[in-house]
Parts: C-alpha cells; structure tokens; sequence
C-alpha cells in the first residue's frame, strides 16, 4: 500500500452513499416500502492501493460497486473519482472518466456476448471511446491478449470455446485495454476453482504492479483478500462495520461480525482448532425492514441492551469499527 504521505490525495472518495430499491405493490404499482441494499457508507481509495469490500451474499457489496462506476446511480451521497464527482458529469464528460474507471464483473460468461469473437468484444472499448485507429486496434487486442496469459490465435474464438478461467482473464483484458486507474473487481475469483483463483489473483496483483492499477476488490470471503488487499472494509447489510489494514483485521478483529467471518475461515494449523469461537445464528435481517439500532444485533452473541436502541457510528481512526463493544 502506497504511504498516505506520498499519495496524500485518494483517487476515489464514497460520501454517506445510498442505494434503495422501491418495492411496489398493486394495481397502480404504488411504492410501499424500499430495500436498502446500501445504506450510507464512507471510505476512500488511495492510487495504487487496493481496498477489499468483504461481507455475506445480500449485504450491498455489488452494488456498491455498479453504483460506483455509475451502472446503478446511487440514491443518495456522493462518488467522487479523480476530483470529479461522478453524479454531476453527463454525456461526453461521463464517457470520458468511464475510460478510467471500469468493472470486472463476476460471472465472466453472462458478461460477454455469446454472439460476439472475442476480437470484437476487446475491439468495441477502443472504437467506442475513439482511443485507437481501426488500422491499430487488431494489434492492440493482440498485445493485451498476451498480457493477460492468452495469445491473438483467441481472438477469432467465441466465449463459449473458453474455460471459466480464460473467460476471467478475457474479462479483465477488456477492462484493462482502456488503460484505466481503477478497477472494481466484483468477486472475480468466486466462480472458479481453487487453483485457478490463483492464477488470476497473481495476475491481478502483477497487472497492478506494472500499470499502477488501484483496485476495489469485492468478495464475500476472507480468502482471496488475504493475499491481495492492502486495506479491509467489512460490510453488514449495507452499513461498513469495520475498516482496517489487512493485517489488523486478520490479527486484531474488532467487531463481533469480523471475528465470526474469521473464524469461519479456515486456518491450516491444527493447534488453532480448538480456538474459542464466535459463532453467527439466524439469517441476515430483511434489508427492506432492517432492525433498529446495530443491525447485527439480532445475530451478535455479545449484544446488549444499547445495542438493539442506538446505531453505532464507524469511529474515525485508522482502525475503523462501528460496535457499542469493540472487541480488544
């Protein structure tokens, strides 16, 4: 991770954003209610950094990510990439700054047209944002190609024709050949096996070494962010619950909710197994009617009576927690 005091500017600012979904009943299609699928949350991305957004399937993780690069516009707050806000540019101003910003989705086969050559599909970035001749784009695919483990031999093939793995790297080839400065990497590695998350994982960390890429890296388990993030940020049905160094978080949890995932991670040292545990019961809340006050109380062996009443705010230190009763 870069130190803050060379960088000392994020590339990427998230203030108090939102995203609710209207939930509409009847005849007329009247709005009864909202999910809250991401309910006001903050953090910041330093250049070359990478920031990993970790919680359970259902708490907002994705679509904090569309929502940053303006595929969901949020509902409320504000993303601001590169001194600019995101909200406030249209047309050619928002096309512009989407060459920077771009998204590895998380299934790599419904993200890329079945009916399209992969030439084509790395092809259509170039043209549309008018960043290279048609006269230099075949060689362009080529090179890109070869960066990402495949050859130009591919390009004629359609995605159907690849491994989950090689459809993976075909998707990151076609964020990177816009040469942007972020990448949101929505669970890139959750549909593949083992051994090939590996392989990508090691292909991402040296794509951002060699482009000075900075990543939000988005997972629903501890794993894979182990290995590839610098910083922390745990989500609970919408709300950031704790934000750290990846170190800190694995050494030193704070919050009830980061030491359960913990402990649901597995730990190849058998002196570690009769470690005492925190052990999560019930299912996630409704995000439509999410509980009053810490919204993990209603699964947090530790809670008590403040919890269920009072919300508790993510402190503003560089370890971040927001819990009536940190854990020490």
């Amino acid at each position: 991770m870069p130190k803050l005091s060379e960088n000392p500017k994020p590339l990427l600012v998230v203030e108090k954003l939102k995203k609710y979904y209207p939930i509409n009943k009847g005849i007329i299609s009247r709005t009864v209610g909202h999910v809250k699928a991401v309910d006001g949350i903050d953090f910041q991305i330093y250049p070359g950094e990478t920031l990993a957004l970790v919680g359970e399937s259902g708490c907002g993780k994705s679509t904090t990510g569309r929502a940053i690069v303006q595929l969901d516009p949020p509902t409320e707050g504000r993303v601001i990439f590169a001194g600019q806000d995101m909200a406030a540019l249209q047309g050619a101003e928002l096309r512009k700054a989407r060459t920077d910003l771009q998204i590895i989705f998380q299934d790599p086969y419904s993200s890329l047209n079945p009916r399209k050559r992969i030439g084509d599909l790395l092809a259509e970035p170039l043209l549309a944002h008018k960043l290279a001749q048609k006269s230099e784009v075949s060689q362009k695919v080529d090179e890109i190609l070869e960066i990402v483990g495949l050859t130009k031999y591919h390009k004629s093939r359609y995605p159907h024709e690849f491994s989950g793995g090689q459809r993976q790297r075909i998707g990151i080839a076609r964020a990177l050949i816009l040469q942007p400065k972020l990448i949101v990497c929505d669970e890139p590695v959750s549909a593949l096996d083992v051994s090939i998350q590996a392989q990508v994982l090691n292909l991402l960390k040296d794509l951002q070494k060699e482009f000075q890429l900075t990543y939000l890296f988005i997972a629903h388990g501890l794993g894979a962010v182990k290995y590839i993030s610098d910083r922390i940020a745990i989500m609970y049905l919408g709300k950031i619950v704790e934000l750290a160094k990846t170190q800190e978080i694995f050494q030193s949890p704070r919050h009830p909710y980061t030491q359960a995932l913990l402990h649901a991670y597995p730990i190849p040292n058998p002196h570690l197994r009769n470690r005492e545990r925190i052990v999560m019961e019930g299912d996630v809340p409704n995000p439509a009617n999410p509980p009053m006050g810490c919204r993990f109380h209603t699964r947090c062996p530790l809670a008590k009576e403040i919890c269920r009443e009072q919300t508790p705010d993510l402190t503003k230190t560089t370890h971040a927690v927001a819990c009536h009763f940190p854990l020490v």
